[in-house]
C-alpha cells in the first residue's frame, strides 16, 4: 500500500490546513479539498471535475513537481477570473508520491 503524502492547503479565509491526502484512491486536489471540508459546499468543484468552471483554481506556492497543464486546463484558466502564472486546476493534480509537501493557496471564489 502506498504512503499518504502530506499536502498543504491555504482556505479562501487565509487558514493554513496541513493535511494527510492519500495517493493510494485515485484522488484529486479538488476531492481532496472537498473530502477535508476546506471550502464551502457548492463553491469548489462545480463541475464535477471536468475542467469545465475554475471553481477549483488554486495557486501553488511550493516547487514541487506536477503534471503539465494539458489543453482544456489551458483553455479554462484562459476564461477564469484570478489567475496568476502558478494558478492551476485542483481537479486536474492528480494526488501521488511525488507531491509530498505541496503547498497551495485555494484561489477566490468568483
Amino acid at each position: 500500500m502506498e504512503q499518504d503524502v502530506n499536502i498543504t492547503i491555504i482556505d479562501r479565509e487565509g487558514v493554513s490546513h496541513t493535511i494527510e491526502a492519500p495517493t493510494d484512491m485515485a484522488m484529486n486536489l479538488m476531492e481532496v479539498v472537498r473530502s477535508y471540508e476546506l471550502a464551502p459546499e457548492g463553491t469548489i468543484g462545480i463541475c464535477g471535475g471536468m475542467a469545465m468552471c475554475a471553481s477549483c483554481q488554486c495557486y501553488v506556492l511550493s516547487d514541487t513537481p506536477l503534471p503539465e497543464k494539458q489543453d482544456d486546463e489551458e483553455a479554462m484558466l484562459s476564461e477564469a477570473f484570478n489567475v496568476k502564472d502558478n494558478s492551476r486546476l485542483g481537479c486536474q493534480i492528480q494526488i501521488k508520491p511525488e507531491m509530498e509537501g505541496l503547498k497551495v493557496q485555494l484561489a477566490p471564489a468568483e
